[in-house]
């Protein structure tokens, strides 16, 4: 995964964090360009990179990121009291949690990334469809909507730059 030289300590656990799941950066900005290459027939990868990593660099994004990996790695060592064990264990759809934690990671860049966001849930490309594989024992109720989230945000970011750019022009 990427590092940045001037990157803090929480940027720093919050991408070993990521990487110890199973994410990174690459597979969240293929999700960047699943959502965004409709759009701008100029987008590379390296674009989509790039805009994964500035959100990465966000203090908002980083505690959601330690917090839902947290969460997920209790649930699956069973170290959560009943009934949020379970509840956190089986991703129990009314539980909500886990898309508040990523909205606030969708926020930062503004409701354009709500929409990118429920796409990406529904479609679930890439990355998203092993996390949320059931079977595998692992648990990414927080991790797989996180994710989801980052992407968004690094697309919305991605399209407020475009817009800016033709505006330039």
């Amino acid at each position: 995964m990427e590092q940045h030289t001037s990157a803090t300590e929480l940027e720093k656990k919050a991408r070993t964090w990521m990487s110890e799941r199973g994410v990174t950066v690459k597979d969240i900005a293929e999700l960047v360009y699943y959502l965004q290459h409709k759009y701008n027939e100029e987008l590379t990868m390296d674009d989509c990179n790039h805009h994964v990593n500035k959100v990465l660099m966000k203090r908002e994004v980083q505690n959601a990121i330690i917090t839902g990996i947290q969460l997920d790695v209790l649930a699956e060592q069973k170290k959560l009291e009943s009934p949020l064990q379970e509840t956190i264990e089986t991703d129990e759809s009314l539980y909500g949690v886990d898309e508040i934690i990523a909205f606030s990671i969708v926020n930062v860049y503004g409701s354009i990334g709500f929409t990118n966001y429920g796409y990406i849930d529904k479609q679930k490309p890439g990355i998203l469809e092993k996390l949320n594989d059931k079977n595998s024992g692992e648990c990414h109720t927080f991790l797989d909507d996180i994710v989801g989230a980052i992407a968004a945000a690094a697309s919305s970011r991605l399209a407020h730059s475009a817009a800016n750019d033709k505006s330039v022009d």
